[in-house]
């Protein structure tokens, strides 16, 4: 959720995937269970790293870890199996040392939105403990894509 007078940022860079709902992901009413739309927020994230270049294992070889320290979603219309989602993925710059990203989930045979969601994750070095600079491994990612 964002905070008062917060506005969203232009997104830096975006991605888009594709997923397909399966029959685990529903519950009883025939529907995606609600917890799924953070797993799907979670496969836009790592989506997005593998194009981006920006992929958990890259900052946790440089040393650090990135915990979620907040997530919301706000649901608009239901998924059912075999409903195909497409997750978009926005990387919104920040001048703190975090990482947030924004997501819509379309429902690809009609392209209605199903999901809005964001995502902050800080970073934490090899002794679990709060860093309070931007990384220079993002801050060299940041410059590769020309992000200001």
């Amino acid at each position: 959720m964002k905070r008062a007078g917060e506005r969203t940022k232009t997104p830096a860079l975006v991605d888009r995937t594709v997923v397909q709902v399966r029959f685990s992901e529903v519950d009883s009413m025939r529907i995606v269970w609600h917890g799924e739309y953070i797993r799907y927020f979670e496969d836009g994230r790592e989506a997005f790293g593998q194009k981006y270049g920006l992929s958990y294992m890259d900052l946790y070889a440089a040393g650090y870890t990135i915990p979620m320290v907040e997530i919301n979603c706000e649901y608009k219309s239901p998924l059912r199996v075999d409903d195909r989602a497409i997750i978009e993925t926005r990387y919104i710059n920040s001048s703190s040392a975090k990482i947030i990203f924004e997501y819509s989930i379309f429902r690809e045979s009609d392209n209605a939105l199903v999901a809005t969601g964001r995502s902050v994750q800080v970073f934490l070095d090899k002794n679990f403990e709060l860093v309070l600079y931007c990384p220079d491994v993002v801050m060299e990612w940041k410059k590769r894509w020309k992000i200001e």
